[in-house]
């Protein structure tokens, strides 16, 4: 088998036992060994990723070793690259004065973000509005709501108008996707952002009138103001670079024999310095304000090297297609509101990127077979519109349903609990948040939009 060779057409469905393992950690050593999870889950995480690697390397060889690399080189470092530097950069950004976390106040927090979401992207939205928006509700008892509803907008949801948005999108715009035909799905993200938001203020009105119906008032109302306000050029350095980076092309270099663009590595130079610009000219002062500290972004660090590496090969069998263990699935996919609810159930617990791409190509296989991907993609937009809708909704949307669906799901769930806000277990937010509040707002968005 060459390196290139598509592996996930030989690949074993038992070979996705790592990533399986990897998930149920996640979920059940928080629950059942608490204090162990949290002084050794980077070693669990290592665990899982070596039960993969090693037998992984030792039967395919040069292959595996590829994979590995790539995804290593050409995924996850440039995920923690964005990632870090977002955090570092909107951990330098400190909102002052009286905010309290009434209803009104925190609905339009979280309004704010999901607009701001598709034009910063959902992990720098997140990372600006996360500590602002818990701050101001540091006085309310029942907090847990507030900061999963969050996560569903500001994180994921919101970021559905523009390519800079989400990844799947980005991807999308990359292979010939119109910068503004994602705001063909406008309706889609309006129905379901406005039934969420909905929910939300009913749900908050009730905890609010439930916990004494007023803020505190120590009797000073400082007026609000942006210290470190600065940071914002270097949050619009990050949107520019990311921007750059996906219109520029400059060849390509080979990196232990993985081939990345230069425009991409040039992009995560430029982050790492932006980050290193930001931690110099932010006082250390402005930061403990902020409670700022670097352990959110190392657990998210440690915990998604493991995943990334143990989820190549149920990857790379999806990418196979009909010839790879996952054919019936695929082969089962071909209404839109299949397109809507697999790739969303997919890309739910994998990356929701390469699930974006995968049923894309499986869009375009099945009405334009052998045609350039461009001209393959046009025609899919001019004639059948309503499936790349159906994909990229449900890309975008099911990132919310997980905690592992999108980059800043995890990241905002870190910093809530480390400014003492308790939340939900892995399963704990799929089964009470994401099955009872998301999966109806799918389902209306299902009737809606890509019913027959």
């Amino acid at each position: 088998m060459s390196a290139h060779e598509n592996i996930g057409e030989v690949l074993p469905l038992w070979s996705t036992i790592p990533f399986a393992g990897m998930l149920l950690s996640i979920a059940l050593f928080p629950l059942l060994a608490p204090k162990f999870w949290h002084d050794h889950f980077g070693k669990v995480s290592a665990f899982w990723a070596l039960l993969l690697s090693i037998p992984f390397l030792l039967v395919y060889r040069e292959v595996a070793l590829y994979e590995l690399l790539h995804i290593l080189l050409a995924d996850y470092i440039p995920f923690i690259i964005l990632l870090g530097s977002l955090y570092a950069v909107s951990g330098g950004i400190l909102l002052r004065g009286t905010l309290r976390g009434t209803p009104a106040v925190n609905t339009a927090i979280i309004a704010v973000g999901t607009v701001l979401a598709s034009w910063m992207g959902t992990t720098g939205a997140a990372m600006l509005l996360i500590r602002p928006f818990l701050r101001a509700n540091a006085h309310r008892k029942n907090r847990t709501f507030m900061v999963v509803f969050f996560i569903f907008l500001v994180a994921n949801i919101g970021g559905s108008l523009t390519p800079l948005g989400d990844p799947p999108l980005f991807l999308g715009f990359l292979r010939g996707v119109p910068f503004f035909w994602t705001f063909t799905i406008l309706p889609h993200m309006a129905v379901a952002a406005a039934a969420l938001l909905v929910v939300y203020f009913a749900m908050d009105t009730y905890f609010y009138k439930r916990e004494g119906g007023a803020p505190p008032d120590d009797g000073v109302k400082q007026p609000l103001k942006i210290e470190g306000w600065y940071n914002l050029f270097f949050l619009l350095g990050i949107i520019g670079a990311v921007l750059v980076s996906g219109i520029a092309k400059w060849g390509e270099v080979s990196v232990l024999g993985v081939h990345r663009g230069l425009q991409d590595v040039v992009r995560d130079a430029a982050l790492v310095l932006i980050a290193l610009l930001s931690v110099i000219a932010t006082p250390r002062t402005l930061r403990e304000a902020n409670e700022f500290t670097w352990f959110p972004m190392k657990e998210v660090a440690l915990l998604f090297a493991g995943i990334f590496l143990t989820m190549v090969p149920p990857l790379k069998i999806l990418q196979a297609g009909a010839r790879g263990e996952l054919a019936f699935l695929v082969e089962t996919v071909r209404e839109p509101y299949h397109y809507f609810w697999i790739t969303g159930i997919l890309s739910s617990f994998l990356d929701n990127a390469p699930t974006y791409l995968t049923f894309l190509n499986t869009a375009i296989g099945s009405f334009s077979p052998g045609l350039p991907e461009a001209e393959a993609i046009g025609l899919l937009i001019e004639r059948h519109p309503l499936y790349l809708q159906a994909i990229s909704v449900g890309a975008v949307f099911f990132g919310a349903a997980t905690y592992i669906g999108n980059a800043p799901n995890f990241m905002v769930r870190s910093i809530a609990e480390e400014s003492g806000t308790p939340m939900p277990s892995f399963f704990g937010y799929m089964i009470k948040y994401s099955v009872t509040i998301l999966v109806p707002v799918f389902i209306l968005v299902t009737v809606l939009f890509f019913m027959p």
